[in-house]
Formats: structure tokens, C-alpha cells, sequence
């Protein structure tokens, strides 16, 4: 039976941990795509035609297994608990990073800012029109402002997020594909 290194992921108490930016990217890492809102509803009686212009997705999924593969380490995964993505989120917001927004981890955005974000627990479910995330993840809305990224977020060039960041080894388990792969299926269900 084939072995990979599964690592927890978290920050330490050093302000160089932390996210550095939210790529939007056409395949998430997470495997969860966004919803993007594009029609004004009405407000108190005005109708307007503008588009809203926000994107809603997952950010982060607790304890998901997420495939990589490095040139020192081989292959391995990576997940993040409940406590290490709340703290991510802690410090995300206390940097005041809302607008560090790239596009597939290269080019930086003007913008395209967070407005909104929630760990999913028992007060903050879901959102409906989601497939249900375990508690302990991390859910946001993002409003785009830069025509060129929301033509690309309308013609599905992009479809989630991705995080970029620094952090440190909380722990490493020896596990096997097949469980790692049924823990994904889990999660994913």
C-alpha cells in the first residue's frame, strides 16, 4: 500500500505566518467552486440594472487532504484544523489583507476586495446553494470591481479561491493513498 505524508498546516505566533494574498484560479486546490452573483436585486422599490458584481465561495475546507508535490519532498498533502484556519482568518482580517487579491498566484488585482467572511459552525451554516463544509471552514464574498476580472470571472476562467501564505508544520501522519482518498470523498459528500 502506497504511503504519503499527510501535514497539518497552521501559523505560529510570529506575524510571518499567515495568508498573503486570495488568488482567484480556475481550479481550486480546495475543489470547490464559487457562486457569482451578477443581477442588482431590488432596494426599496428602485430597480437597478448594475451588476452586483460579488463572488461567494469557499476559501478554506477543515481537515480537507489537499494533494502537492514539491521537488524536496515528493508527494505529500496538506490540511488545516478548525483552530488553525480560524486563527489564518483572525490574522488575515487584523493585517487588514482584504484586498491582497491576485490572479493564479501571479499577478497581482486592483479591485476585487472581501466584504464579507464566516467560519461555518453551528450559528453559520452552510450557505445554501453549497455543497454542506465541514465546521471549521472558511466561507467569504468578494466583490469585483476590475472589468477584466469579472469578464473572466463571468466566462468561467475563474471559478474559486485559493490561498497563498506562509505557515509552519503543526504535524506529520504516515497515511495511506487509498484512506487519504476516502477522507477526500468524505468531505467532499
Amino acid at each position: 500500500m502506497e504511503k504519503f505524508p499527510l501535514i497539518n498546516m497552521t501559523i505560529d505566533d510570529h506575524e510571518e505566518t499567515g495568508v498573503e494574498a486570495i488568488a482567484f484560479v480556475d481550479h481550486p486546490a480546495i475543489e470547490r467552486e464559487w457562486i457569482a452573483f451578477n443581477k442588482q436585486t431590488p432596494i426599496k422599490f428602485a430597480i437597478e440594472s448594475e451588476e452586483k458584481r460579488i463572488v461567494t465561495g469557499p476559501i478554506m475546507v477543515c481537515n480537507l487532504p489537499i494533494f502537492r508535490r514539491d521537488e524536496h519532498i515528493g508527494e505529500y498533502y496538506v490540511k488545516f484544523d478548525a483552530d488553525s484556519i480560524l486563527r489564518i482568518a483572525q490574522r488575515f482580517f487584523k493585517n487588514k489583507m482584504t484586498s491582497s487579491m491576485n490572479l493564479d498566484h501571479t499577478t497581482p488585482v486592483e479591485g476585487v476586495y472581501m466584504f464579507e467572511s464566516f467560519i461555518i459552525d453551528e450559528r453559520k451554516r452552510t450557505p445554501e446553494g453549497f455543497q454542506k463544509l465541514p465546521n471549521g471552514s472558511w466561507f467569504g464574498s468578494f466583490k469585483v470591481e476590475n472589468d477584466d476580472v469579472w469578464a473572466k470571472v463571468k466566462d468561467g476562467t475563474f471559478r474559486g479561491f485559493s490561498i497563498e501564505g506562509v505557515f509552519t508544520d503543526a504535524a506529520t501522519k504516515e497515511l495511506d493513498k487509498q484512506l487519504i482518498d476516502e477522507i477526500v470523498r468524505i468531505i467532499g459528500n
